[in-house]
């Protein structure tokens, strides 16, 4: 039986890899995990190119709640931290 997840680390970061999520459902799929995180919290985001319009979706959702960090940026290879506020 597995234990709930309790978010008793403020500092923690959560991996999100976009890759392995079906077009379809990825922009779905990380609002559900920024929205479950709590403030001091962090989604680790992975992806095979960089999300211009994704990161226009986050700024009109979210605004100045969400701490957008690029970890990497390189072609084929793009990492980013979200931090919620």
């Amino acid at each position: 039986m597995s234990q709930p997840h309790l978010h008793l680390q403020p500092e923690a970061i959560y991996p999100f890899d976009a890759r392995g999520v079906a077009k379809r459902f990825r922009h779905a799929a990380i609002f559900g995990a920024l929205d479950s995180l709590q403030p001091g919290e962090t989604m680790r985001f992975s992806n095979d190119h960089d999300p211009l319009p994704l990161l226009a979706q986050l700024e009109q959702r979210y605004g100045d709640r969400i701490g957008v960090v690029y970890q990497q940026r390189e072609p084929g290879v793009i990492v980013i931290d979200f931090s919620v506020r």
